[in-house]
């Protein structure tokens, strides 16, 4: 009997970042509250910028899982974990640094998941 392939770390991490990109997208594509959310943060043009960081982390996260322009993939999605770390997590340092660190937990692990399939040499 063949033994089963085994997943190499690099693959593991491509498929959970693209998950988290893929879900996330599609929470922005498919719910309309994320336009409210993001004029709530002074985001310009929210129903615009919403649906263009839907298809930018749909096709950055399929992109990713694929194994296709992996280096080139992460490069949007860097921008958007920075400004959702900036829009959404800096302002919860007023509750004190704890605090901030327990929000931008999945945030600060996907930036270095990126940054792992970005210096990947493949």
């Amino acid at each position: 009997m063949p033994k089963p392939r085994q997943l190499s770390s690099h693959q593991l991490i491509r498929y959970v970042v693209g998950y988290v990109f893929i879900a996330s997208a599609i929470m922005k594509l498919v719910i309309a509250d994320f336009v409210g959310t993001f004029a709530n943060m002074g985001v310009p043009y929210p129903e615009m910028t919403v649906w263009l960081v839907g298809i930018t982390e749909l096709l950055c996260g399929g992109l990713i899982i694929a194994n296709y322009y992996v280096k080139k993939a992460t490069i949007p999605l860097f921008v958007i974990i920075i400004a959702a770390i900036i829009l959404t997590k800096i302002p919860t340092l007023s509750s004190g640094l704890f605090h901030f660190l327990f929000e931008a937990r999945l945030d600060i692990v996907m930036f270095i998941l990126l940054y792992i399939l970005w210096k990947q040499e493949h």
